[in-house]
């Protein structure tokens, strides 16, 4: 046996790339965030630019709004009608999946 300290491996030519950063829920929160203010600044000019008034009828009701305001109208009604849906698809999923659970538990 020698007494020779062993050679340490040489050096990599290129230091090694930083650690990238991880993608965590508030940096998805900030990005959806400023993604939501531009389409706000996008619809705010939408309206400022059509302010034409616009005769509507619905069921028997006649009113006047401005053209921009009524296409925001109709697009909030859309996307709540939407948003019901999905709830409650999304409530009869978890009932689902309680039973189910609840009976593979009981089989046990």
């Amino acid at each position: 046996m020698s007494n020779t300290p062993p050679v340490p491996p040489p050096a990599p030519k290129h230091p090694a790339a930083p650690p990238q950063p991880k993608i965590t829920r508030a940096s998805a929160l900030w990005v959806s965030l400023i993604g939501g203010f531009l389409v706000l600044i996008v619809l705010l000019i939408f309206i400022a630019q059509n302010t034409d008034a616009v005769q509507l009828t619905f069921l028997g009701w006649h009113w006047s709004m401005a053209t921009g305001v009524a296409i925001l109208v109709a697009a909030v009604a859309g996307g709540l009608i939407t948003a019901l849906a999905g709830t409650v698809r999304i409530y009869q999923l978890r009932r689902q999946t309680k039973k189910t659970v609840s009976a593979t538990t009981r089989a046990r």
